[in-house]
């Protein structure tokens, strides 16, 4: 089994990286891959439950992501976010009815109107999320970190308290933050096929995800960080930031607003007690000996999912490190 921990597009494209990748040089069989994915971004929107982590995974799983955008299915329809438009002029003040900040298409909402008559009828967030998959005709295992609430929320540099999703989507985060939390972590409880999977996988993979908001969620839970810990030198950590920058949203600049250093070396300072060994992208070769330092190991191999080819090598190197 290899158990990788996902949040959005950065995890998805690894998981379908391990789909070119070999494993003691054997082809991985997708069946073997489990993805224990972020929940902290959730929301509720038009009485909606919402999963974007795990629906950006489910969606380029399938073959069916917008390749643009990265989220959201190709070829996607967006009348009744238009017609929602209508609204706009006679929404009272204070109101959030109708929002059409968060644009969900036609068939996107397909998925979120199941899940939440799923809920609503008393299935956990796991056993839909399987369901969903199956519909999708995943061969992946995808577990939600827990189906106990999670809201990663964001202080704002100006004292306001947002959810993520009005942070990421709303305010594009462009916005300087000041801290993150992750409301009902406390309290939650990491799913126990998620903690299993963790334990008993050959190898754990730390996806190439923003550490802050798209890893901390989880890290949040009781007992995860122990689960890793115990089991270190087999787990391998990808680098979302390369050069310096972050391929895709606003680690680089968490990063920095938060007090850590926007390179690998930052991403090692914070991964070191859980993770054994680091990839970093060969744009970064100069700081493997700081890498290092920190007590990881340190592998260099192109880490910018370009083509099928690049992201299988990828895979397969990360594999072969733990």
């Amino acid at each position: 089994m290899i158990t990788v921990l996902c949040g959005g597009v950065g995890a998805a494209r690894f998981l379908r990286a391990l789909r070119h990748a070999t494993h003691g040089g054997v082809p991985v069989d997708p069946e073997t891959v489990v993805g224990v994915v972020n929940t902290g971004d959730d929301t509720v929107l038009h009485g909606l439950s919402i999963s974007p982590d795990l629906d950006t995974i489910t969606y380029t799983l399938a073959g069916a992501i917008d390749p643009v955008r990265g989220w959201g299915l190709v070829d996607e329809t967006w009348v009744a976010m238009g017609a929602l438009e209508r609204y706009a002029a006679v929404r009272p003040p204070g109101s959030t009815a109708a929002p059409t900040w968060f644009n969900l298409g036609d068939r996107d909402l397909a998925t979120h109107f199941y899940r939440t008559a799923r809920l609503a009828e008393g299935a956990t967030l796991t056993e839909v999320t399987a369901e969903i998959g199956r519909a999708w005709q995943l061969p992946e295992r995808l577990i939600p970190m827990s189906d106990d609430r999670v809201s990663t929320l964001v202080e704002l540099d100006d004292g306001r308290t947002v959810s993520f999703q009005e942070y990421f989507v709303q305010l594009r985060h462009g916005v300087p933050v000041r801290s993150v939390t992750f409301d009902g972590a406390a309290s939650a409880r990491l799913q126990p096929s998620a903690a299993d999977a963790i334990t008993r996988a050959e190898v754990v993979v730390v996806a190439p995800s923003n550490p802050l908001v798209s890893i901390g969620p989880l890290r949040a839970l009781d007992g995860f960080d122990d689960l890793l810990a115990a089991r270190r030198d087999s787990v391998v950590a990808v680098s979302p930031i390369v050069g310096g920058v972050a391929l895709k949203g606003p680690a680089d600049r968490m990063l920095v607003e938060l007090g850590h250093e926007p390179t690998v070396v930052g991403v090692a300072r914070l991964y070191r007690d859980l993770a054994g060994t680091l990839v970093i992208d060969p744009a970064d070769a100069h700081l493997a000996d700081e890498v290092a330092a920190t007590g990881m190991r340190c592998v260099v191999q192109p880490s910018v999912m370009s083509d099928p080819v690049v992201a299988g090598a990828l895979a397969t190197t990360v594999l072969a490190a733990g």
